[in-house]
């Protein structure tokens, strides 16, 4: 696809964590490195900001979101009996008991303030559970995932398919729920690309952008699944087996406690919906946890940052290109987000949504 677009030439390289990804966007090419990433959506604020990059910023672009749903939160069977689902309460007292006998509780997500560990957050502070105080968040890339729970080096984790069912798979733990359950259609990566490489590649950055979306919607064809799922579980890939992929990917879920769900619409999704467009909206709740979270200081000016970042006039450029204007939506904002417990999310009140968080970190 990128080749169809007079791309040929363009080389897509598996990176061992995000991590890995974050210092490769910061090299770029010309050092050895990336110019642009499947990524974490809120880490290109990160980076662009210098938050995670020594405090030298490194300014980069939100060219597409690239899927909505598809992640999880998994347990260990050490918890198997309390059949934790989306209400994590329960585990408070299960935590409080063994952090009594010596255990430290960790929990693991993919990235500090990363997705993974907004999701896991919400999760366990919905719940009543501290994720600074009652438990010890640790980062693990996604492949070392399912090692780790197998080894009770953790006893929570969250993190993208295939892994959450290759945990389950190999009945190593448990699925607590998909995200899709969490926050509906929720925002999850991006197509993030150095600002500079954008700035000085307009044409190649369109043309990138027209073969992302197309291969969007050839993912989102019930037909091409089998084939999609084919192809990721290849060795330069994710290296599994293809029945860890298959049935997630079509709203197949078997969470391992004898919970199941046949939900097409909770599958990770990457154009029906809207799933592809980058909603400002979207961000802006990304930096608002993550202010919540101690990421970022309360003072930001997330309206600043959103422009500067989100580049939501090339994704309706390519849109147009490929005659998908119809998918452009009429606002930047998706409205108000609702999420499992009832919390509501309104972009045009976001004091007021962390104002209501009984667990927080910071002071509003």
């Amino acid at each position: 696809m990128f080749a169809k677009y007079g791309m040929a030439d363009v080389e897509v390289t598996k990176q061992a964590s995000w991590g890995a990804t974050r210092d490769n966007l910061v090299l770029g090419s010309s050092g050895g490195g990336i110019d642009g990433a499947h990524i974490l959506s809120p880490m290109v604020y990160l980076i662009s900001s210098g938050k995670v990059t020594d405090g030298k910023p490194v300014p980069m672009y939100t060219l597409a979101r690239l899927n909505v749903n598809g992640q999880g939160i998994l347990l260990s069977n050490t918890y198997k009996d309390l059949d934790v689902s989306l209400d994590s309460s329960s585990l408070k007292s299960a935590f409080a008991q063994q952090k009594s006998s010596g255990k430290e509780i960790k929990v693991a997500m993919t990235f500090p303030g990363g997705t993974h560990d907004l999701w896991l957050r919400y999760w366990l502070a919905a719940g009543g559970i501290d994720p600074d105080k009652d438990v010890s968040t640790i980062v693990v890339p996604p492949p070392q995932m399912v090692a780790n729970i197998k080894v009770d080096a953790m006893e929570s984790f969250c993190v993208g398919e295939p892994w959450p069912l290759q945990t389950v798979n190999q009945n190593v733990g448990y699925g607590a729920l998909t995200t899709g359950e969490l926050w509906k259609d929720h925002p999850e990566k991006a197509l993030g690309m150095r600002a500079d490489w954008v700035d000085q590649n307009p044409k190649a950055t369109k043309a990138l952008l027209m073969a992302v979306q197309e291969a969007q919607i050839w993912c989102d064809e019930a037909g091409n699944k089998e084939e999609m799922c084919d192809i990721l579980a290849k060795r330069e890939w994710f290296k599994v087996p293809v029945t860890d992929i298959l049935d997630r990917s079509k709203g197949i879920f078997d969470f391992g406690n004898g919970r199941t769900l046949d939900s097409p619409e909770l599958a990770l999704t990457y154009w029906e919906r809207g799933a592809s467009y980058p909603y400002k909206s979207h961000d802006l709740w990304f930096l608002t946890e993550d202010i919540r979270w101690g990421y970022f200081e309360p003072d930001l000016d997330t309206k600043a940052l959103i422009d500067q970042v989100n580049r939501e006039d090339l994704w309706q450029e390519a849109a147009k290109a490929i005659g998908q204007e119809a998918m452009i939506p009429k606002s930047t904002s998706r409205g108000v987000e609702t999420f499992f417990d009832g919390v509501k999310f309104d972009p045009e009140q976001p004091e007021e949504y962390l104002k209501n968080l009984a667990i927080k970190k910071v002071t509003v």
